[in-house]
């Protein structure tokens, strides 16, 4: 059943078809090809899927994210990226990267980070001489940043497929999140000296600077809480997610007072549509999950590895190969919900920590992201811009090496994700 599962599935996705609806068709054409199993098995799978308290965590992590990022806080983070990097070489650039990091503890995902920030910094950029390219290449790596700080709405995903603690997987995200923003604001400047791009030279006023900070305390603070809340054990997942949102809703109301009623319906469309997409994704995942499970190909494929290939070396590497390979037509939630089941069997059989695995999954797969010929970020980065897909992808090969790097470092290196 798999072998046709995996043929209709690609004929789908030749002809565009949308990833959910092509892993439900595909799910339902193996099991009709089987012919002894009942076609209401795929139905089940779907539904089952949606039965799932922790899955609730998802359309409220998203709720809060569009709460917070839509009236005055949005605007207050942005202005305090850009002052903090005012006088940095290439820091109308590096606000980017900042601003990615401060709005991946709000919004959680990538694609809604590269849209956000590429509308109000692109333009911008521009006319501070930059050429569109650059920064569109800028913003669709910068935003993968997201899915690395907490809350992140794929580690939530490999924590599904995964039995790993969400909690455990959030905090293990920090370091590795930290070093690739720290490597693009490398990359930034490097850029900007070698190309001499000039220097900012308005001052910096620190009481504006700090009234920023203050103004945008509240939201900063936000992945924090949720990070102490998990840890210690006070709420689940879900239980954290819905606090999320309520904390989002005072700061709103109370402290930032912009939140009419108008925003408020425009936020849960918002958030409704992208968790349905996600939804759908993820129900059809799970049809296709079952049928792996019933041909047995975790464990098949796990037990081939361990046979045929005995150093764990060389069995990294190679899931790192397959992960970029899928990761490029693939967008990240559906990528980590078909490889997930099949590679934390092999993980176990090498010795390798499920969290740290994780990491490894939810890096490679973001790189996917920006990665041609299909990147999601890519492809609205350089929409935004107005600059060429082959223009902007000859500007991502410094980022892209950065990121490489750093999951080179998080396969190998097991302290940068395990405390």
């Amino acid at each position: 059943m798999t072998l046709i599962m995996v043929g209709v599935f690609l004929v789908l996705m030749v002809l565009a078809v949308p990833v959910g609806y092509g892993l439900i068709l595909a799910a339902g054409a193996a099991v009709l090809w089987n012919g002894f199993l009942p076609l209401s098995i795929v139905a089940q799978q779907i539904f089952d899927q949606t039965q799932s308290f922790p899955m609730l965590a998802l359309p409220f992590f998203m709720l809060s994210g569009t709460l917070m990022l839509g009236g005055k806080l949005g605007r207050d983070l942005l202005e305090l990226a850009s002052h903090a990097m005012q006088r940095w070489r290439g820091g109308p650039l590096s606000t980017t990267v900042i601003s990615a990091v401060v709005f991946g503890g709000v919004s959680g995902s990538a694609v809604a980070n590269a849209s956000a920030l590429g509308s109000v910094l692109i333009p911008w950029q521009k006319r501070h001489g930059y050429p569109a390219p650059l920064c569109a290449a800028n913003n669709a790596t910068s935003a993968v940043i997201d899915v690395l700080i907490p809350p992140s709405i794929p580690m939530i995903l490999y924590a599904l497929v995964s039995g790993v603690s969400v909690a455990d997987l959030f905090v293990a995200g920090i370091l590795p999140g930290i070093l690739m923003a720290a490597g693009f604001v490398g990359v930034c400047w490097w850029i900007s000296w070698k190309r001499k791009y000039p220097v900012s030279t308005d001052p910096v006023r620190k009481r504006d600077l700090v009234k920023l900070a203050i103004r945008s305390l509240p939201a900063i603070l936000l992945p924090i809480l949720i990070i102490l809340g998990l840890r210690f054990g006070f709420a689940t997942p879900t239980e954290v997610a819905v606090l999320s949102v309520v904390y989002s809703l005072v700061l709103s109301v109370l402290f930032y007072r912009d939140l009419t009623f108008k925003r408020f319906c425009n936020n849960m469309v918002e958030a409704g549509m992208a968790t349905g997409v996600v939804m759908l994704v993820i129900m059809g995942s799970a049809a296709v999950g079952w049928i792996l499970t019933f041909d047995q190909v975790p464990q098949n494929f796990a037990a081939w590895v361990s046979v045929n290939i005995s150093n764990p070396i060389i069995i990294i590497l190679m899931m790192n190969i397959l992960m970029l390979i899928v990761g490029m037509p693939l967008d990240l939630p559906p990528s980590i919900l078909l490889l997930g089941p099949i590679f934390v069997p092999l993980a176990a059989a090498i010795g390798l920590d499920p969290v740290q695995l994780g990491l490894i999954m939810v890096i490679n797969l973001g790189i996917g992201l920006y990665t041609p010929p299909i990147g999601t970020t890519l492809f609205i980065s350089s929409s935004i811009a107005k600059s060429s897909l082959g223009a902007t992808t000859k500007e991502l090969w410094p980022f892209f090496a950065v990121a490489m790097l750093l999951l080179i470092a998080v396969s190998y290196i097991p302290a940068l994700t395990i405390y």
